[in-house]
């Protein structure tokens, strides 16, 4: 096992311009080591570049420039070990309708080269939940199935490091549920899992650490606890004993009231402390009947990196 599953260093991709329009750069200099064992969080908002440096590291796009190793081997000294070192389970659901699941697994580990006699369909697909559906065509299964195909899939040659882009996009809570079973499994025999999603609250539970990408460049890179102390914007929620009005309050502190007329006090606690915060409550005339406070989450996070970049 190697300490990084993945190095990427001043990784460039500029895409050609169109009509008279200009080129697009979609990576902008990406440093960026992955962990060998981890489950590595890719976030970033729709075109910040995730897709495309997905794609240069399943070898389906070609990088402008810079430097990329998969499990020790680089892209261009070694593409084919590279890329057997990686599985992929694309976003997108591209299944070819007249092959059955089996006859799927089967065709895609001869594309990787992988001997009839170690071939682990049967295994993969009892481990997505389609054992009953092996012989079925790929036309006749639902969308949930359909990426739990493609999971097994990108399984089929074994590889160190599995990339899920999106997985979970529009699917059932039991899909879910089924699917990040089987990632922390994987992850517990040894693979690496890179994961890209929109749900942040999937990356905060399932994430070791997490890399936010932002115009092409990382604007952050850290373990997901580092991250989420890395604001330290705090709200407290006050429950009035009788209904309250918002009131004015010092600066530092944003006042809002909630649908079931709690009083959320927003602020940093780096600059107000929590005592300023309940003195404010006193003197406006509020009296309390219950308290509690929260910590920032990683979309309060991912929105602060990515709001003013």
């Amino acid at each position: 096992m190697t300490q990084d599953a993945i190095r990427i260093e001043n990784l460039h991709k500029t895409y050609a311009g169109s009509k008279g329009s200009p080129p697009k750069e979609a990576l902008r200099g990406v440093d960026l080591t992955i962990p060998s064992g981890s489950i590595f969080g890719l976030l970033g908002p729709n075109g910040a570049g995730k897709s495309t440096l997905i794609n240069i590291l399943a070898g389906l796009v070609l990088k402008t420039s810079g430097k990329v190793s998969i499990w020790g081997f680089d892209q261009d000294v070694n593409p084919r070990q590279s890329r057997a070192s990686i599985g992929v389970m694309p976003q997108e659901l591209n299944l070819d309708p007249f092959f059955s699941p089996r006859e799927a697994l089967d065709v895609q580990a001869g594309l990787y080269g992988v001997p009839k006699a170690q071939r682990r369909s049967d295994e993969i697909l009892e481990l997505v939940g389609l054992s009953d559906k092996a012989n079925a065509y790929a036309r006749t299964l639902s969308g949930g199935m359909r990426r739990r195909l493609l999971l097994g899939k990108a399984l089929v040659h074994t590889p160190h490091i599995l990339v899920l882009d999106e997985p979970t996009a529009g699917v059932d809570i039991e899909l879910r549920q089924m699917l990040w079973a089987n990632v922390r499994r994987l992850n517990e025999q040894g693979m690496t899992i890179v994961l890209t999603t929109h749900y942040l609250e999937e990356a905060e539970e399932m994430c070791d650490e997490i890399a936010i990408i932002n115009h092409g460049q990382v604007v952050a890179r850290d373990s997901t606890a580092h991250l989420l102390g890395s604001i330290d914007l705090k709200t407290m929620i006050i429950e009035p004993d009788k209904p309250t009005e918002v009131f004015d309050a010092p600066s530092g502190i944003d006042v809002t009231r909630d649908a079931s007329g709690a009083l959320r006090l927003s602020y940093r606690a780096s600059k107000t402390s929590a005592d300023a915060v309940l003195e404010a409550v006193r003197s406006a005339g509020v009296t309390i009947r219950d308290v509690r406070t929260e910590q920032a989450d990683l979309e309060d996070v991912f929105l602060e990196l990515t709001r003013s970049r």
